[in-house]
């Protein structure tokens, strides 16, 4: 096979993966403008035969889908921002500091990963019951603001960076929290952005913790918010998926704004298959 051909394949392998992936996700986008007899028809035709723009301000009037997107901010972004600075100051301790068990440490550290959050969920409820956390905003986020997956990007982006820039920094006066803040925190930005974005999408989408800590619409996140949609107003296609459209369109936007240094990112730690 030339070159040329083998190229041609890997496009056309692309782009069918692309297709398929993309199939769901304009069914959903046309079923969200169908008619309700539409969408509920026993034979669907996912092009609508008529556009129902306002099913966009029905699906809000059922549940406040507005105060579920902003509570998924809170939820995401919290948790986002927290454990890029723990993983942060965690990840440059094991890749800069030496200190008895270190190896050991993070190899347990490490070996956390291979624990399903499923096992975890129990004890963490537990836990956050005795606290009085239930149905509160530290309840929610505390719990998933360190993780060893975060810890593990990091530290393999700060083995990476020499350590002369770090010691000319210490040669000049600086002391190790300021070379770590100057130095070392700037060049591993593209890391740290990777991070953060896989963060916020993961949280995004957890439906599992908040489902099982939130009690009312003043903590519900969107993930929890299509379930209640679903549990209160029936199985009504059209407007849960205009309201499962809503909810995607923030990680849309997040991806086409963060693009830049997510891809830098891949690429310059490890996740490129460096």
């Amino acid at each position: 096979m030339t070159t040329d051909a083998r190229r041609k394949l890997i496009v056309f392998a692309c782009f069918l993966v692309t297709a398929l992936t993309l199939i769901p996700v304009v069914m959903m986008v046309l079923v969200a403008f169908q008619s309700d007899a539409e969408s509920m028809a026993a034979k669907p035709s996912f092009w609508p035969s008529s556009w129902h723009p306002e099913n966009l301000t029905r699906a809000f009037d059922l549940v406040p889908l507005g105060k579920y997107l902003l509570n998924t901010i809170y939820f995401a972004g919290g948790t986002t921002i927290l454990e890029t600075v723990t993983a942060a100051l965690a990840a440059y301790a094991f890749a800069r500091l030496n200190f008895p068990g270190r190896s050991w440490l993070f190899g347990i550290y490490l070996a956390t990963l291979m624990i399903p959050s499923q096992v975890t969920l129990i004890p963490q409820f537990v836990l956050v019951a005795k606290l009085h956390g239930i149905d509160t905003w530290p309840g929610m986020i505390l719990p998933h603001a360190f993780t060893a997956i975060g810890v593990f990007l990091l530290r393999q982006f700060f083995l990476g960076i020499p350590r002369d820039y770090e010691e000319a920094a210490r040669l000049d006066g600086a002391n190790r929290w300021q070379a770590f803040v100057r130095v070392i925190v700037p060049l591993a930005v593209p890391a740290i952005a990777t991070l953060a974005v896989f963060k916020f999408i993961g949280q995004w989408n957890n439906l599992l913790w908040p489902l099982v800590i939130s009690n009312s619409d003043a903590t519900r996140t969107a993930a929890v918010g299509l379930q209640v949609f679903q549990d209160t107003n029936g199985t009504q296609w059209n407007l849960l998926l205009m309201a499962a459209t809503v909810t995607t369109i923030p990680l849309i936007v997040l991806f086409f704004l963060t693009q830049r240094w997510f891809v830098r990112g891949i690429t310059m730690s490890g996740l490129g298959g460096r």
